[in-house]
């Protein structure tokens, strides 16, 4: 059987990634706990992460309306404002940023269907790239995709936060389509949100499997081509575009 695609594009949390449980609170421990050994006077800033979540929260709220993402490091920055900390000449935001996410990610794992699935598109030449929501900034977003051994198989990634909006905006999956260079029906997306995933490429006219792990019933009304409980089963997709 011939794969019926030219190109696979994966979202990354819940996908390729189990993102296990995170706690946002180690992140900001860790991150206190540098810039102390920094001698940075932080003030109440350990002791007040409802604040920063608070904050923090919002943005993402904001962005789940209106697609425009919501990046940690804004919010960060405005966080040393509100809690005068001076970290001139000591330190820097994207610095501090890594402290903190690293820590964030140190949980989290590759599903084991994750790089069978993935060497297998590479042994037939299919290309690969990610489009992820993400909060975090780039740079920490490739940190985490070597760190996980997963770099060596993607064309490309676009993570939310590099560009205006995310998920399910259609701008971010057109872009996309021009690294790619091919039309949207000779490329297949695959994610487990129904909107921003399927939804999302439904609508620039990519083909879409809904990667649903966990049984869940479909309320979105949205229909996928395709319906999967693991990503293996691509590899044994026809070209049907028939819900699985």
């Amino acid at each position: 059987m011939k794969f019926p695609f030219k190109a696979v594009l994966f979202d990354w949390a819940y996908t390729l990634t189990d993102f296990v449980d995170e706690d946002n609170s180690k992140g900001f421990e860790k991150l206190s706990d540098f810039m102390e050994s920094l001698e940075i006077d932080i003030g109440n800033f350990r002791f007040d992460y409802s604040k920063q979540l608070k904050l923090f929260n919002e943005m993402i709220s904001v962005s789940r309306e209106c697609h425009l993402e919501a990046c940690f490091d804004k919010a960060l920055n405005y966080l040393l404002f509100y809690f005068n900390i001076n970290i001139e000449g000591k330190t820097t935001l994207d610095e501090l940023s890594a402290v903190y996410y690293k820590e964030l990610i140190k949980p989290r794992r590759v599903y084991p269907d994750t790089k069978p699935t993935l060497t297998a598109l590479q042994n037939w030449d299919i290309k690969m790239g990610i489009i992820s929501n993400t909060t975090t900034p780039v740079f920490m977003k490739n940190f985490e995709r070597k760190s996980l051994e997963l770099d060596s198989y993607f064309d490309f990634s676009i993570y939310s936060s590099e560009f205006p909006f995310r998920k399910p905006h259609p701008s971010i999956f057109k872009l996309a389509l021009v690294r790619l260079g091919l039309p949207p029906e000779e490329t297949l997306f695959v994610g487990d949100n129904l909107i921003a995933d399927v939804g999302g490429a439904m609508g620039v006219g990519m083909r879409c499997a809904w990667l649903n792990r966990d049984s869940l019933v479909n309320d979105a009304g949205i229909q996928p081509d395709y319906e999967i409980r693991s990503l293996e089963e691509i590899l044994a997709l026809e070209n049907s575009f028939k819900t699985l």
